[in-house]
């Protein structure tokens, strides 16, 4: 139960969600202690690292910001770095947002597998829930209680023939977040395109790389891959965002109808309650 990190650097190009441009990523190993840090080498390697302190905005994906420097969209890579048991990891980029590959965690843990996990000498550190913290914003609640694993309840509702009412209950272990989590895709409605890139948003968007859904079904002519991948995705949502928090979690997490805004409001509420967790060493 050491700290890990990669066991050889990483090479991928992609297009980002959002921005629609070209980006070339790196992953390469990191010391212990280090956590999860992004380096922006077209701006002379200014760090941001991946903590809830830098959270800017939360519309539609996980942005950080450090000092005017800008990192958008992490959430799908840092919830694979999670799933994947990686604790430290450089991740250099020569642009404003991660690459969406195919929109889900799968190609980032390919990717990882093929680099392998180096473990290092310092032991894993913790962060162990031992009282319940809830935050609730309008019908949408997270919270999480104490739990000797990580896990994650989860609950969504869409008024579409396809989402409805779908609940999951994940735990992370032995690979289950390859198996459960990792493949499930983002997704967003067709009516809400034009109005995404009237705001400069989902600019790199395809059907290669998201879900659209129509009123009654979806534009995409592969199947889904799994017949609740909405809310799937809503967890590795959950994973990637909380990765922030800067080292695994021990407790249960409840989410419903939560989002990004909703994920990086209740952590800073969890962290600022300082009766509510202790760090501990992995036994």
């Amino acid at each position: 139960m050491n700290q890990t990190t990669i066991a050889n650097p990483v090479d991928v190009k992609g297009v980002g969600l959002h921005t629609g441009v070209e980006v070339n990523l790196q992953l390469k190993p990191a010391p212990e202690n280090t956590g999860y840090i992004f380096v922006r080498t077209d701006l002379d390697d200014f760090e941001i690292p991946a903590s809830v302190e830098y959270v800017s905005h939360c519309s539609y994906a996980t942005t950080l910001m450090r000092r005017g420097v800008v990192l958008s969209t992490c959430e799908h890579l840092l919830s694979a770095l999670r799933g994947f048991g990686i604790d430290n990891c450089f991740i250099e980029l020569d642009n404003i947002e991660i690459p969406i590959l195919d929109g889900s965690s799968e190609n980032w843990v390919e990717l990882l597998a093929n680099s392998g996990l180096q473990e290092l000498h310092a032991p894993r550190r913790i962060l162990k829930v031992v009282e319940r913290v809830e935050y609730e914003d309008n019908g949408r609640k997270m919270s999480v209680e104490p739990s000797e694993k990580f896990e994650i309840e989860c609950v969504i509702d869409f008024p579409h023939p396809f989402i409805k009412r779908q609940a999951f209950h994940f735990v992370l272990e032995n690979g289950s977040f390859g198996q459960q989590i990792a493949s499930a895709r983002t997704f967003g409605f067709e009516h809400e395109i034009e109005m995404l890139r009237k705001a400069n948003l989902a600019l790199g968007g395809s059907l290669d790389n998201a879900i659209v859904l129509t009123k009654e079904g979806m534009l995409n002519e592969t199947p889904l891959r799994f017949d609740d991948e909405f809310v799937r995705h809503k967890i590795l949502d959950i994973i990637g965002d909380v990765a922030l928090l800067g080292m695994p979690l021990k407790g249960k997490i409840i989410a419903e109808k939560s989002g990004h805004a909703v994920h990086a409001a209740w952590m800073s509420k969890l962290l600022k309650t300082e009766s509510a967790w202790e760090i501990v060493e992995a036994p």
